[in-house]
């Protein structure tokens, strides 16, 4: 017998509610990663900029004054606290900016960052007869190559406390301290220690 009672009301479930309150989760969630993703960037360049001013940076080789050691387009890095803490050697090579005479000895376009080899240190009396250099009347022991001709003769050059007298490897190309004197440490922003470009070249100087 059919059954006359009323059809019991079927319950929907309401779902509105709580996709409403998922929507604010999701967007807390998203600001909270970008966030996040802000601080680390922020820490990334905050950190890199540091080592880059206070640590290593990278340098391109401008010129052919340090051939046949580095040749125009290597890519150096170059070691800063070995110059604010550490101490400078003979043979070191080093980047410095450009002496002020240089504007004037040197042939245009002068690069505002110069590579030299350390060559005399302060109190150091500096002198060359032909391809031969004296260091303190005797002969400067080189454990680098270095093309020929020698160029100008050095003369006699008494180091300065806390200057450096510079020379490009490539002597008859190099426009250096025979030219514009030598360098005061302030002047000088670290020293080469790795090339890393090109790779077939790599390491250390």
């Amino acid at each position: 017998m059919p059954d006359d009672s009323p059809d019991e009301p079927v319950s929907v479930l309401d779902t509105s509610s709580e996709i409403e309150s998922v929507r604010p989760r999701r967007r807390k969630s998203r600001r909270r990663a970008f966030i996040e993703w802000l601080v680390i960037l922020v820490v990334a360049v905050s950190v890199s900029m540091l080592v880059r001013t206070y640590v290593v940076q990278q340098f391109s080789i401008p010129s052919g004054s340090m051939i046949p050691t580095l040749n125009i387009g290597d890519r150096i890095l170059v070691d800063k606290l070995g110059v604010e803490l550490g101490t400078i050697n003979r043979g070191d090579i080093v980047v410095f900016r450009h002496p002020p005479k240089a504007l004037t000895t040197c042939a245009p376009p002068v690069e505002p960052i110069f590579i030299k080899r350390v060559i005399g240190l302060p109190g150091d009396v500096i002198t060359s007869k032909g391809s031969t250099i004296y260091v303190n009347g005797k002969v400067l022991k080189q454990t680098w190559q270095t093309t020929s001709p020698f160029g100008p003769a050095i003369g006699h050059v008494v180091v300065p406390a806390n200057h450096y007298f510079m020379l490009g490897d490539n002597r008859g190309e190099s426009c250096d301290s025979r030219y514009w004197g030598t360098v005061p440490r302030s002047d000088i922003i670290g020293k080469a220690f790795l090339r890393i470009w090109p790779f077939n070249r790599i390491g250390f100087l």
